[in-house]
């Protein structure tokens, strides 16, 4: 019976639907570290490059710096959002597809 499941879970893992999944994942996980850290370290060299333009004065005394580091964080957030939905709607939904072609 172990020789079986094992048997099952190998023919599992050399699909193409796995490594496909696998693959997206992988893509997906990548792509928005990336953009992350383009926001990030752009921020850092504008901070660093482009002083002026950081420390001007919006709204009264609040120098622009701020909310744009803000923004940072608050893109940070939404490319984490953009993970969760793309997890919710595509990898968990494979992933339980193929779990269930398993026990099959």
């Amino acid at each position: 019976m172990k020789t079986t499941a094992e048997a099952r879970h190998k023919k599992l893992l050399e699909s193409d639907a796995f490594r496909h999944l696998v693959f997206r994942r992988w893509r997906i996980s990548l792509v928005l570290t990336a953009v992350l850290f383009v926001i990030y370290y752009g921020y850092i060299l504008l901070i660093a490059l482009n002083k002026p333009f950081v420390s001007t004065r919006i709204w009264g005394t609040t120098p622009i710096g701020i909310p744009l580091g803000a923004a940072v964080i608050v893109g940070s957030w939404a490319l984490t959002a953009v993970y969760i939905a793309w997890a919710n709607r595509y990898y968990d939904r494979e992933a339980a597809r193929l779990r269930n072609d398993l026990r099959d």
